[in-house]
């Protein structure tokens, strides 16, 4: 399809230009290039009236129908997946190719979330009684979608909540720091493809959160984005008693043992931490290198780093672009400025763009103190503390200590050892000798400060739904004997 000049919200199946607007900056210019709306209270109530008269038929609507509907959406974002990329990168700021993985990423958890099965549990049947309990959806959600992976965190709420028989708002994170554009985009795409009110999508500045979080008209809220605010959200959902699903902040630990490939390593290592220019939640953002590899393994790290490009996005050959906000830029260039404050030494590589762009070189932070600020935050950008510890057993309690639980990697030619220590980890996804990887099929969350529930999976699924069970009485008990 051709993409509107003025992009748009979508509410019930109109294209609501707004009352007002709001500027998107290109990261890798820091010029404005576009504008999107700035939903007003009414607009928003608009959108969630065409959510609620659309829940009870999407809901009564079979299941099977609601699989080939996803199964459309999947079809449409792929087929879109080139023009989506491209304002992807502009106004979040990844590379081109990396903008297409989300969106067909996106696709296939859509298609692949359609294979799972709400849980039905017959928990007597007897002559006297049967009892069945079953799922049924909550009703309307708000989903609240962060700007690093606008489109493929909005395909992991939007796929169980629609599937499940609920209706949506969507929103995408406020300005500034914002990627509002391929989220209406998607709204613009999926007009016609589900049905009126199904998924409305509204954008926003910093009041519209708020304004959802405490809507009444919403039964659930699905939040993915920071620590901070998650907390903010579930203050305001308390008030109605709303269910909530939070994804929030991580610092993840990466354990790096001595048995170590270091040469077949590197590049994986290195992208665990880099990628998206390290605006992933599931970033390992600390790496405790056993001592008698640190040093190869540094140099190694080091060496990778002088290969990587950084550019724009939508230069061919950019593979780190900048990052995606002013506010974010500014936050990591003091992290960094405290590390080196404190002691610590400071390694920069990669040539940085000229002009007004938020990009920042790699950089890898040595002899950081265990209570600075670049190892207990979460530093959400091209930035990764090296720290040299003496065993398996040291890391393990260093990954701990942290009010963060999302998810943790160890690095190692021993697998079932490997397997041993994960269970010592206090986080709700590990992996081994790779990061990051999620899948639809498996549930995924967070621990401790790393939110509340799950998605993905059966798990995930069920999130989005409120369990009922019916009994039936099939025969009267015989009358006592007196």
């Amino acid at each position: 399809m051709a993409f509107s000049d003025q992009v748009a919200m979508t509410i019930g199946e109109r294209a609501v230009a707004g009352r007002e607007r709001l500027p998107v900056v290109n990261p890798a210019t820091g010029a404005v290039f576009t504008s999107v709306p700035d939903c007003t209270m009414a607009e928003l109530d608009e959108a969630v009236k065409a959510a609620r008269e659309a829940q009870a038929s999407w809901a009564q609507t079979p299941i099977e129908k609601r699989r080939q509907a996803l199964l459309a959406v999947a079809g449409a974002l792929s087929e879109n997946a080139q023009a989506l990329a491209h304002e992807l990168t502009l106004e979040q700021g990844k590379p081109f190719q990396d903008a297409l993985m989300e969106v067909y990423g996106a696709a296939f958890w859509m298609a692949e979330t359609t294979k799972l099965d709400l849980p039905e549990h017959v928990t007597e049947d007897s002559e006297e009684r049967l009892a069945v309990t079953k799922r049924r959806p909550v009703g309307v959600v708000a989903a609240l979608v962060p700007w690093n992976y606008p489109i493929l965190l909005a395909a992991f709420k939007l796929a169980p909540a629609l599937l499940a028989g609920n209706t949506v708002v969507l929103k995408p994170a406020p300005t500034t720091p914002t990627t509002p554009l391929t989220t209406l985009r998607v709204g613009e795409i999926l007009r016609g493809v589900l049905p009126p009110g199904a998924l409305n999508v509204v954008s926003g500045g910093d009041r519209l959160g708020p304004w959802m979080t405490a809507h009444a008209g919403f039964d659930k809220i699905s939040f993915t984005g920071s620590t901070q605010t998650g907390r903010r959200v579930m203050e305001s959902a308390a008030a109605a008693l709303k269910r909530v699903t939070l994804e929030l902040g991580g610092n993840d630990a990466a354990i790096v043992l001595p048995d170590i490939d270091v040469a077949a390593m590197a590049e994986p290592l290195f992208w665990a931490a880099f990628k998206n220019s390290g605006q992933i939640c599931i970033a390992a953002k600390r790496f405790y290198i056993h001592k008698d590899v640190h040093e190869p393994v540094k140099n190694a790290l080091m060496n990778y780093a002088k290969s990587v490009r950084i550019g724009d996005g939508l230069e061919q050959g950019s593979q780190i672009g900048p990052v995606q906000n002013k506010a974010q830029y500014e936050r990591i260039r003091s992290l960094v400025e405290d590390a080196e404050a404190s002691g610590a030494k400071v390694s920069r590589f990669g040539e940085t763009p000229q002009g007004d762009g938020y990009f920042l070189p790699i950089t890898f932070v040595e002899d950081a103190k265990e209570k600075s600020r670049v190892v207990r935050e979460e530093q959400f950008g091209p930035v990764l503390p090296l720290i040299r510890v003496e065993s398996a057993d040291e890391a393990i309690a260093r990954a701990n200590d942290s009010e963060y639980g999302l998810g943790a990697s160890i690095w190692t030619s021993h697998i079932e050892s490997a397997q041993t220590l994960a269970e010592r980890l206090n986080a709700g996804t590990v992996w081994i000798n790779e990061s990051q990887h999620l899948s639809p099929h498996a549930a995924f969350g967070g621990w401790k400060q790393s939110g509340l529930g799950v998605e993905g999976g059966i798990e995930g699924l069920a999130e989005f739904t409120q369990a009922q069970t019916v009994f039936v009485r099939r025969k009267q008990a015989a009358p006592a004997q007196g």
